[in-house]
């Protein structure tokens, strides 16, 4: 057999040196993964001393040598112009006889095998890429749909070439690579007619907050590279891994792309287009829940057998209905990180009305004058430190890249070219934005927020923001348990890495308001709606769904499941909606449901919708979502909570109705909480704490009506206090009455954090556990444990 290819059955991880990290890895995968039944499409890799005869046979060394020594190694102002002399060179010189004699046997072989009317990838793969710390991504050229044995030879000539496209010296320039000692191998790989079918991207942990319990999977119709060249906003699906491995349904979150192009094969001859995507299309997933859930289960498997995050791109044959997996590579941001010793948190002081918004990367705030550059020979207008806004990112924008101190494109997904560069250069950035090159004046001042979750925001002008640094080591947890108070879901992975003991609350009102956006009962009883607008919303956002109902039901289930999986298997304890009749009437449909309520803080509101016949059904829903969380997800770590029970029929009431849902108190490890917001929940805890497996008080609601104050009113803000000693002595009550009943009691508020003495008190009166906002956990915990060595406790180290 020839010295010059090796067939993918023949390589293995151990020729890294022959065949390139990608190459190696494709061989790996189809030697050791297939027999898993992981499908790996077959192929032949040109070895490094094919290349290394290319150079010689072509006196190609010297010439290579004497135009680097020209480069400008400090502004690199000649790059464009060296790249493209080099190039020149290689693709003047000839492919060696023996060379293309082994091409010409690696063809032969597979259409022998295959059948001729087969095309191929051919893919770079440098002897220095893909490793560990260095993951060259799309630095290098590939070609797609390659026929016939001539343009093969050419695709492979011309990869040769490409270890000298610009970026590409400006990578190795960049890490310390010697561009004379890389070599290049060329991976011909059968290609999958996944123009006809869809393809995209997997990475086995959040590419985002390094999160490393989910594998994110992003999908397009058509060829892959849409995906990586940011062309399109891809459909996004997260998988979690532990429920995964027991077979449940693991998909915890779903997001549908635009898909606006779909890249298909030409139509006479080699190469690829893009065309448009037909309307019905667009709006449709690429995948089913089946295979999302057969490609989240191989991510795992070739996760496992590297012993490292992946990122895996994948491809579905249109004729036959297979998927693939066509490469896999070392995820190269996240797992060379040390271990996390401190976490930068951004808070903006102030906000305008923001002028675009996409995926936002980074999770920190930046500002400064925007720059429009409509391509990477526009490098020159960018300034140090100036925010770049363009339609897309390529590879021939990274040598730029690291000058921008944020980075804004109208197009793209979170697995991106740009998104993975903008991880690596650490740099905010907004991916997806749609229309920014238009609604952004070149010139003009923005602000760059990616500190409010998974979506980005661009602001107008310079606006003030404030940063705080944790200390890990420096804030060891208390023996009182430290929970988050949350609702919104796009924070949990970055919000899990925290000190903490799970999640105290999380309110279903900003899932509904934001996810859902509809009332539950406009989907219960569409036909009661009678606005025509609302009618035709409702249509729009549910159109994927046969059934109404299910909108609501899978939209919930998969926003709680997201946190849930996010602090397993911490604890999670879900309050259902607690909505009042106002704000439900604010829901798109809501005003056809809702009473005209003088006090609606007072009226109908919590346990007490429940079983009434205005919302039964919409509470039917709630209960379902739930139900499929903790069993059909396998989330069990979720805990659920009723607010507002004002009465022990109210509490026998509610906890029948969902029993009669399916959530029966017990069952698999179900157990139920009750808000401790008003005086009859103080008074009667004793007899609640039959109902209930904890109690959590809702400070100001419990001192609202306490104290009679309406927590709204300016006029009265200064008889509000927590720290009343009416109120103080309720708290003290009924966190005692829990100690005795051995109920689970906390307190879920801002004055823990805000005040020393109130967290003192809590301590000292034996509360279990304190809830907080993100931004107050730091001063909470700090508090807490300068209460507990006030009350000689010992804490525990957080690790």
């Amino acid at each position: 057999m020839s010295t010059l290819i090796r067939y993918f059955r023949n390589i293995d991880m151990n020729d890294l040196s022959q065949v390139g990290g990608k190459n190696a890895s494709l061989g790996e995968m189809f030697q050791k993964l297939t027999p898993l039944g992981i499908q790996v499409p077959d192929g032949f890799a040109t070895t490094s001393e094919a290349y290394w005869q290319f150079i010689e046979k072509n006196r190609l060394r010297t010439q290579l040598t004497e135009l680097l020594d020209q480069l400008d190694r400090q502004q690199f102002s000649n790059l464009e112009e060296i790249g493209k002399q080099i190039r020149a060179t290689f693709l003047e010189a000839k492919i060696p006889t023996g060379v293309q004699h082994a091409i010409r046997e690696g063809y032969n072989h597979l259409t022998e095998h295959y059948g001729e009317d087969i095309s191929f990838a051919v893919r770079s793969s440098a002897t220095a890429e893909d490793l560990p710390n260095a993951s060259f991504a799309g630095q290098l050229e590939s070609y797609l749909n390659v026929r016939g044995l001539d343009k093969l030879l050419n695709a492979c000539h011309r990869c040769y070439a490409s270890l000298f496209t610009n970026r590409a010296i400006k990578y190795r320039e960049d890490n310390n690579f010697d561009h004379v000692q890389v070599a290049l191998s060329v991976g011909v790989q059968l290609m999958i007619r996944s123009d006809l079918g869809c393809s995209g991207v997997n990475f086995t942990l959040d590419p985002d907050s390094g999160f490393d319990q989910v594998v994110l999977i992003s999908s397009v119709w058509g060829l892959g590279e849409n995906i990586v060249q940011g062309t399109v906003n891809p459909d996004e699906f997260y998988v979690f891994k532990p429920t995964l491995s027991q077979n449940k349904h693991a998909i915890i979150s779903r997001r549908i792309g635009s898909k606006e192009q779909t890249m298909v094969y030409a139509p006479t001859g080699s190469g690829v287009v893009n065309q448009p995507t037909p309307a019905d299309q667009r709006g449709q997933y690429t995948l089913s829940d089946e295979e999302v859930t057969t490609l989240a289960k191989w991510s795992v498997a070739i996760e496992e057998h590297y012993q490292r995050p992946m990122d895996i791109e994948w491809a579905k044959d249109g004729h036959s209905g297979q998927l693939y997996i066509v490469q896999a590579r070392p995820e190269t941001v996240h797992s060379t990180k040390e271990a996390l010793l401190e976490i930068k948190t951004y808070q903006l002081r102030d906000t305008e009305k923001a002028l675009c918004q996409g995926y936002g990367l980074g999770n920190k705030i930046t500002a400064g004058k925007a720059r429009i550059l409509r391509s990477p020979e526009e490098a020159d207008k960018l300034q140090e430190g100036e925010v770049l806004v363009t339609t897309r990112t390529t590879p021939d924008w990274d040598p730029i890249l690291k000058k921008a101190s944020g980075i804004i494109t109208d197009q793209g997904g979170r697995t991106s070219h740009a998104a993975i560069v903008a991880r690596e250069v650490g740099a905010v950035a907004v991916i997806g934005a749609g229309n920014a090159t238009e609604v952004i004046q070149d010139g003009q001042e923005v602000t760059v927020s990616c500190a409010e979750g998974e979506t980005g925001y661009v602001y107008e002008g310079i606006l003030d923001w404030k940063e705080s640094v944790i200390q890990l080591p420096d804030l060891p947890l208390p023996n009182t348990q430290v929970m988050f108070i949350l609702g919104d879901p796009e924070q949990a992975f970055r919000l899990a890495a925290y000190p903490n003991h799970g999640v105290g609350l999380m309110r279903l009102e900003f899932i509904i308001n934001n996810a859902i956006q509809i009332h539950p009962m406009a989907l219960c009883q569409f036909e009661k709606v009678t606005d025509a607008t609302a009618r035709e919303k409702i249509e729009q956002l549910t159109h994927h769904y046969p059934n109404k109902d299910d909108y609501f039901v899978e939209k919930l289930s998969e926003a709680v499941a997201r946190i849930a999986a996010a602090f397993y298997p911490k604890d999670v304890i879900v309050r259902m909606s607690d909505f009042k009749s106002n704000e439900y009437a604010n829901l798109i449909g809501g005003r056809d449901f809702e009473p005209q309520e003088e006090n609606p803080m007072l009226g109908f509101r919590g346990a007490s919708r429940y079983y009434h016949p205005r919302y039964q059904a919409g509470f039917a829903l709630e209960c379902k979502a739930m139900k499929r969380v903790r069993e059909t997800m396998g989330l069990e770590n979720v805990k659920l909570m009723i607010p507002f029970c004002r009465s022990l029929t109210e509490a026998e009431k509610v906890i029948t109705l969902m029993e009669k849902h399916g959530l029966k108190r017990e069952v698999n490890g179900l157990e139920l909480y009750m808000m401790t917001e008003i005086p009859s929940n103080v008074v009667l805890a004793q007899e609640f704490s039959e109902y209930f497996d904890g109690f959590s008080i809702g400070s100001n609601d419990l001192t609202q009506l306490v104290l009679g104050v309406d927590r709204d009113s300016d006029l009265l803000s200064d008889l509000f206090s927590a720290s009343d000693p009416a109120v103080k002595r309720m708290i003290q009550e009924v966190i005692a009455t829990a100690n005795r009943t051995n109920t689970k009691i906390g307190l879920c508020g801002q004055a823990p954090s805000d005040d020393p003495a109130f967290a003192q008190f809590l301590v000292e009166a034996g509360i279990n556990s304190i809830s907080f906002n993100p931004d107050a956990l730091v001063a909470g915990i700090k508090n807490i444990l300068l209460a507990e060595k006030s009350s000689e406790a010992t804490p525990v180290t957080h690790t």
